[in-house]
């Protein structure tokens, strides 16, 4: 049987530990197939290691949110705002914004 794209993402990892974009795919793919506190712990890494990697915060954002971690979520949109801001990412940081505004109108 061939390695699923989790696994094959983890050797891709191994290899380059502090590249931001194959831990954010393997976080993605976690989420994606519903591993959701595995995800979790993906995103956290990621922000760990590279705070300034602005995709990553709208999905790990997203990820809080399902697992019901509301006040989580809203710190981590504020960080995320403040690394899109920190990058001039105006966009994403509208994206994160209106991502907060909705989950605190939920409340």
């Amino acid at each position: 049987m061939p390695p699923s794209r989790i696994d094959a993402i983890r050797k891709i990892l191994e290899l380059s530990p502090n590249d931001p974009f194959p831990r954010y795919g393997l976080a993605m793919e976690l989420k994606n197939t519903g591993r959701l506190d595995e995800a979790r712990a993906e995103f956290e890494e990621l922000e760990r290691r590279q705070p300034d990697y602005v995709p990553q915060y709208l999905m790990h954002f997203n990820v809080l949110v399902a697992l019901k971690r509301a006040d989580d979520a809203k710190a981590l949109g504020a960080r995320g705002m403040a690394a899109a801001a920190r990058k001039g990412d105006a966009h994403a940081a509208g994206e994160m914004q209106a991502a907060i505004e909705a989950l605190e109108a939920e409340d």
